[in-house]
């Protein structure tokens, strides 16, 4: 592994300016890949993983405006 390659939960949080425990929970639910340190278990992310987020989250994908009611006649 190198150094460089890998960030801690701190350094992904102040990447991503979100707090420490968002960092782990959407490690939970699988919105984030985790890894972990072969001898201490420390959770680490990938750097690319990390930069692809904070694309995602910056830029995110326009959604469809909700559809049009028509105008009902009384």
């Amino acid at each position: 592994m190198k150094g460089d390659e890998f960030l801690l939960v701190k350094e992904v949080a102040a990447r991503l300016r979100v707090a420490p425990n968002t960092v782990r929970a959407w490690a939970a639910s699988g919105k984030l890949t985790e890894y972990r340190h072969p001898v201490n278990n420390y959770r680490l992310f990938k750097r690319g993983d990390v930069e692809a987020l904070l694309r995602k989250i910056e830029d995110p994908t326009p959604m469809a405006p909700p559809p049009k009611r028509g105008s009902r006649s009384r």
